[in-house]
């Protein structure tokens, strides 16, 4: 397809695909059960962790989970003692385990004690602006951070930051520098950060933009992409999201995750 034929496709297809008939079946209808902003944040993260597999099966376990926290997500992270715990022993999906969610838990505990929202997790504080360090801490003032890349690094730094954490753990946050495509966060910042008025994405972050987003890179937008011609790396790792990403923003380069919409639901209907 020439250009403007392919980003008319492409732009109708957002159009079809950016509704809230969409979220029933997808795991954004997780965090989309509450009302809270915390709750949204805690919800949201953990749906998007556990997003392998078939969607259906995803949507459920997410549901055991929080129902295994009484459905109140950030109070259970904040009041939580150690014997409400033990609710939570036995969880599973996949490589997931309890060991990975009681850190996890730990992690939201320490980080809302500081903070009222999760975006400050993914913002370089003022005093770190030189460098990511491996045990660096959010403290000061946030500074926006000239790349997703950055934000995505210093979380994964900021998330393992505690001495005790699990070995185990660190295979469920992936990062740029592990040459990962980070779909799953990628998805998740998607979902914080992006601002419309069709009611799936909650854009309920402002520090982090639209524009600095990198496109969710999971097997259906992969394969769509390389049929669009719009990724032609010949790995599927970060650069492959930031070459996807560099021509979905001549499209729009405001807002070119919204084309995931396009080339997922076009991969997941097997339209192409």
């Amino acid at each position: 397809m020439q250009f403007l034929e392919l980003k008319n496709f492409l732009d109708q297809k957002v159009e079809q695909y950016n509704q809230i008939d969409f979220i029933a079946n997808d795991p954004i209808c997780i965090p989309h059960s509450f009302k809270k902003k915390q709750d949204i944040e805690i919800a949201g993260f953990f749906a998007a962790i556990l997003a392998w597999g078939q969607r259906k099966t995803i949507i459920n376990k997410c549901k055991e989970l929080l129902l295994r926290m009484d459905n109140a997500p950030y109070d259970f992270m904040v009041n939580h003692e150690d014997g409400d715990l033990k609710q939570l022993l036995g969880f599973k999906h996949r490589t997931f385990n309890d060991t990975d969610l009681l850190y996890f838990i730990s992690f939201f505990k320490l980080h809302y004690q500081n903070y009222d929202s999760l975006e400050q997790a993914f913002l370089i504080p003022q005093n770190d602006a030189g460098g990511i360090l491996a045990t660096s801490v959010p403290g000061g003032e946030p500074i926006r951070q000239s790349t997703i890349e950055d934000s995505l690094n210093y979380f994964r730094a900021y998330f393992f930051s505690q001495e005790d954490f699990p070995h185990r753990t660190k295979k469920h946050i992936s990062s740029p520098k592990q040459k990962s495509t980070c779909k799953r966060l990628n998805m998740f910042l998607r979902w914080m950060v992006r601002k419309d008025d069709h009611g799936v994405d909650f854009g309920i972050w402002n520090t982090l933009h639209s524009s600095d987003l990198i496109c969710p890179c999971d097997v259906h937008v992969d394969r769509v992409g390389r049929l669009l011609g719009l990724i032609h790396r010949k790995q599927n790792d970060w650069q492959t999201a930031v070459e996807l990403t560099a021509h979905l923003k001549q499209f729009d380069p405001n807002d070119p995750v919204k084309y995931d919409y396009a080339l997922f639901g076009l991969g997941v209907e097997k339209i192409l």
